[in-house]
């Protein structure tokens, strides 16, 4: 077997479409991890997935009277890039069925280069099915992403470089999975050529259909996958990438959402570019595979497999990048309602950095805070700040690897709160710096009642808080004459419709 796809792989004219491209050490993470981390820009083709390798190669192997019907394709989107271009460099009609859940960015792409897109379903299975139907009914030629041994070929290629480009020693290297077409071409020449290096493959923990398959010793099919690595979420490995990886891949480790976004990250402080999240699995699984082993000074290799990224997908990723690399925690706390009782708490936490404090006003006798902290030391830190807590009898749950908790409740924490009377609601900016929550609480003093609270660190200069606070009439005066002299810019928010009808009486 191995054999046979070396020099399938040695032959194939990928060079047609695609560059060589840079094997680059990334300085700021091998320090970090203590081993050499070596990363296969993929990103950088100019479809920016190394799916165009496989994909040419398919088609400049296919028959004139095959190239002449056209061809068809299903794809959450690079592998719809690459056989929209090697159709259009080729002068063939290109059909490529997309499911609704792709990214823009690459929806776009595939046009760009000519292509009939057809939008359909939501998983890959979903558009799969359908390109299928259509090649049938206009006898299209269908161009599989994975599961061919031309493309499998193609996506060899990159193994093949990474060799002719790293001859000293090399460890391992990691393979992002979706359905196996480059971790099968890359182990094909890896383990024919230098069958020592470890091929890893890294899948999330939501989209394992490798995992899965080696763990049961068959392909299975899942009965659902997460979307959030697009390029990677397939069901079921294909059949001929299967037989490969059986035999001749390591192991397969699955990380999690948290854990992409914190290699996204990654990846950008070594390189100032951004991957998609598939293209980010092979860090991801490089740094859950270095914590396992507990190892130094190995040459380890991932690909970057595409940067196929929405803009507005950024916004989400950052967020969960500090979970993923342990930098923050989030917390549900109940805490004494009575004034002063916020200042306390933020005491407890110390002069650890606050990312989020979000609390709303529910009864007399308790407050529950939904609150972020920075960590420095990682799950150490974390451990330490909880046993704090313990010590001062809060009663405390981590949600730092709650789902629902991180992707709705710490956005939803509020509400309207019929026992709250006399309730003025400002917004207020002061100097961000580790501490400054705490100084602003300090300011505020205990004198009047908080009976909501929203902070989050936006990583500028300074930060933004929305109080809410029990007023008397009797003294409004006073807290006027307070106001100003805080020192803080602030803005009343009381009248402000957001208010009125969300969390006011």
């Amino acid at each position: 077997m191995l054999e046979k796809y070396l020099e399938m792989i040695r032959q194939a004219p990928v060079y047609d479409v695609a560059q060589e491209s840079p094997l680059e050490i990334a300085r700021g993470l091998s320090r970090r991890l203590e081993n050499t981390i070596l990363l296969k820009r993929e990103d950088m083709q100019q479809v920016f997935s190394f799916k165009l390798r496989g994909a040419y190669n398919k088609i400049i192997h296919l028959s004139e009277a095959a190239r002449q019907k056209g061809v068809i394709a299903a794809s959450a989107g690079n592998h719809a890039q690459g056989v929209a271009l090697a159709a259009a460099r080729l002068g063939l009609q290109a059909v490529i069925v997309m499911p609704r859940t792709t990214p823009g960015i690459k929806v776009t792409s595939v046009k760009q280069h000519n292509a009939e897109v057809v939008l359909h379903g939501n998983t890959y299975d979903d558009a799969y099915t359908h390109a299928r139907e259509l090649a049938a009914a206009r006898d299209l030629t269908f161009i599989h992403p994975y599961d061919d041994e031309e493309v499998i070929a193609g996506q060899g290629t990159v193994g093949m470089e990474i060799l002719n480009q790293h001859e000293g020693p090399l460890d391992a290297i990691f393979v992002p999975v979706g359905g196996g077409g480059l971790i099968a071409g890359v182990t094909a020449y890896v383990k024919a050529v230098r069958p020592s290096i470890k091929i890893i493959g890294v899948e999330p923990d939501d989209a394992a259909c490798l995992y899965q398959a080696l763990k049961h010793g068959e392909r299975v099919i899942l009965d659902q996958v997460g979307i959030f690595a697009d390029g990677v979420a397939v069901r079921q490995v294909g059949e001929n990438p299967f037989k490969v990886a059986r035999e001749y891949v390591d192991e397969v480790i699955l990380v999690s959402t948290d854990e992409i976004c914190a290699a996204i990250k990654d990846i950008f402080d070594d390189t100032r570019s951004i991957t998609e999240p598939a293209g980010a699995l092979a860090v991801a699984g490089i740094k859950k595979y270095l914590q396992r082993e507990e190892v130094t000074g190995q040459t380890l290799v991932a690909i970057n497999s595409g940067a196929n990224m929405n803009f507005d997908r950024l916004r989400h990723v950052a967020e969960r990048t500090g979970l993923g690399e342990q930098r923050e925690v989030l917390l549900a706390v109940t805490i004494p309602e009575r004034p002063g009782s916020f200042r306390t708490f933020c005491e407890t936490i110390g002069m650890r950095g606050i990312t989020e404090f979000n609390y709303r006003y529910s009864d007399a006798s308790q407050a529950h805070v939904f609150v972020g902290v920075q960590m420095r030391n990682g799950s150490k830190e974390k451990q330490k700040l909880l046993a704090d807590l313990a010590a001062k009898d809060y009663p405390v749950l981590d949600m730092s690897d709650n789902e629902m908790a991180k992707v709705h409740i710490r956005y939803m924490v509020g509400g309207h709160a019929a026992q709250v009377r006399d309730e003025r609601l400002f917004r207020f900016e002061f100097p961000e710096r580790p501490g400054a929550l705490l100084r602003f609480l300090n300011h505020m003093g205990q004198h009047w009642n908080i009976s909501l609270f929203h902070y989050r660190n936006h990583g500028a200069d300074y930060g933004r808080v929305l109080v809410g606070m029990q007023i008397p009439v009797s003294e409004s005066k006073q807290f006027d004459e307070f106001l100003d002299g805080l020192g803080y810019n602030y803005w009343e928010e009381s009248d402000n419709p957001a208010y009125t009808l969300f969390l006011g009486q």
